[in-house]
């Protein structure tokens, strides 16, 4: 946006660019802005434009150029900045919105712990899109997100990146499911008869485990499709399979005997890491700060060795 003249940008017209990707329809963008489906439509092509080029790609699902994703970042930034500024003005009441991108298992581990004294407080409300850790980044990068939690270390023009931890993945099962199946030891050929887990089509961590250590390919064994963190431990609990799962999440549950961990030489370690926007305001930073002491506590924070 560096060749375009600010003062000409109307912010109404990328309020209409951000309902129609959030809400991933004209109509309902329109509803959410108490305007017709028409005006909307009219205020994207009135960027469109003012620009003279695409902001929008009309697909399914609808997704935003390059110069539409630079537009959101810029307009989440904004928005953020007078919400402080309200407050700071006493124009506002209440706490302020967030739109931050998470992964599953730190939602389902330490993220909303560490968020608490804000949260207690009631000064922030959260908007959270929940993603694999390899993905938020895209949230935070098309605009949607004014930060994440990634596996990315690899920061965006304009936004700053911390290094929170480590996240350590266990292979377990309980011991009814590890007697039936791997009796004789875990195996390619044990394993090609035992029912694994993956959050969805794009969790690659299941994949690179088997493919990686058992020479084990897509379709050569029985997997479940779980989206969710805590579906499946439950899933594990209940001897429906074995599964990677966070560290946090299944240590009772390892100190009891109620499961067990199959492969205790193939600990997988992701690295995490909080990107947020530059000019994202003094509550991101706030934000920022305790997520950073927390992850020091919870997470690991030693590089793994040969």
């Amino acid at each position: 946006m560096s060749g375009m003249n600010l003062e000409l940008l109307d912010y109404k017209l990328l309020k209409a660019l951000e309902a129609v990707l959030r809400h991933q329809s004209f109509e309902a963008a329109a509803v959410s802005l108490h305007l017709s489906q028409g005006a909307v439509s009219q205020r994207i092509k009135q960027l469109e434009t003012l620009l003279a080029q695409p902001v929008l790609l009309r697909t399914q699902p609808l997704r935003p150029t390059p110069l539409g994703q630079q537009l959101l970042g810029h307009y989440q930034r904004v928005r953020q900045l007078e919400s402080e500024l309200a407050v700071q003005l006493e124009q506002q009441q209440g706490p302020q919105t967030l739109p931050l991108a998470v992964n599953a298992d730190s939602l389902a581990t330490w993220f909303i712990p560490a968020l608490q004294p804000l949260l207690g407080a009631g000064r922030l409300v959260l908007n959270l899109m929940v993603e694999d850790e390899s993905r938020t980044w895209q949230r935070m990068r098309s605009g949607e997100a004014i930060a994440c939690v990634t596996s990315r270390a690899e920061g965006i023009a304009g936004s700053e990146a911390h290094f929170l931890g480590y996240m350590e993945y266990l292979c377990v099962a309980t011991p009814e499911f590890a007697e039936r199946y791997f009796a004789q030891g875990v195996s390619a050929e044990s394993l090609r008869l035992a029912p694994a887990m993956v959050f969805d089509q794009h969790d690659d961590m299941q994949l690179q485990f088997l493919s990686q250590h058992f020479d084990l390919q897509p379709g050569q064994y029985p997997c479940h499709v779980v989206r969710s963190s805590e579906g499946f431990v439950a899933l594990t609990e209940a001897s429906g399979g074995y599964s990677l799962c966070a560290r946090p999440q299944v240590e009772q549950q390892l100190a009891a005997g109620t499961l067990v961990d199959i492969c205790p030489e193939r600990m997988v370690r992701v690295p995490l890491f909080w990107h947020h926007w530059q000019l994202a305001g003094n509550l991101v930073i706030e934000v920022t700060d305790y997520l950073r002491a927390y992850t020091r506590q919870v997470l690991s924070q030693q590089t793994a060795t040969e």
